[in-house]
């Protein structure tokens, strides 16, 4: 697969101070290196955008800031209400809403599609329904969130429109590629991160070893931005 090999972030990806109430998922590494891919593509009056799990809100006020009409969607109320926050204190137009994505969008079409959904691997096979684990736990093999975003994305995206997803390599880059492929789309590994470790993944260390999704001895994970279209 081909990809921008990033060994740190670029100086103009990094998203402005935002705020983040209490168990709201504050942007780091992944959500700057889909900054930077979202950088890249063409927004602007009329371009319909939908992001995915938006956090504080950063990405989707990027793409507001290129005066994209944009819809930001979110299971959890303190994220949607962080989102708001922030929305109001840059003065940006942003439509924020909260509940399952496939439901929030339901007949409606886009132009792009951003996420950085949830993709940690957790020991759990259903995701947690509460507490600031809803925005990384993602079930076993971490796809929970990222293999329904797959199978919807055709239906999301107007012809000729794109998606932006950014996940772990741990995942498995080559699967979102092919199921992305098999539901029509041409996809590809855009961008690459190599990243340290953090506290959730160190936590499940012999447990990740003990599936064969990490061995002992790794300490940097391996971030991918997908781009399908």
């Amino acid at each position: 697969m081909s990809g921008t090999a990033l060994t740190a972030l670029p100086s103009g990806a990094r998203p402005g101070a935002l705020i983040a109430l209490p168990g709201v998922y504050r942007p780091q590494a992944d959500t700057h290196l889909l900054a930077h891919a979202l950088a890249q593509e063409d927004l602007g009056p009329g371009t319909e955008v939908l992001e995915i799990g938006t956090g504080t809100g950063a990405l989707a006020l990027d793409a507001a800031r290129r005066r994209a009409r944009v819809t930001a969607v979110d299971v959890s109320w303190p994220a949607v209400v962080t989102a708001r926050l922030n929305a109001l204190r840059q003065r940006l137009p942003l439509r924020v809403v909260h509940g399952d994505f496939a439901a929030c969008s339901a007949g409606r079409r886009f132009d792009l599609v951003v996420s950085n959904p949830p993709y940690v691997p957790a020991p759990d096979v259903l995701p947690p329904s509460r507490g600031p684990e809803r925005a990384w736990d993602a079930g076993p093999d971490g796809r929970g969130v990222i293999d329904r975003i797959c199978a919807t994305a055709p239906v999301l995206l107007r012809p000729g429109g794109v998606l932006l997803l950014v996940h772990s390599q741990m995942c498995g880059a080559q699967e979102t590629v092919d199921r992305l492929t098999g539901a029509g789309m041409a996809a590809e590994v855009t961008a690459r991160a190599s990243v340290p470790w953090g506290p959730v993944l160190r936590s499940r260390r012999s447990w990740l070893a003990r599936v064969g999704l990490a061995t002992e001895a790794e300490e940097r994970e391996e971030l991918v931005v997908i781009r399908a279209r």
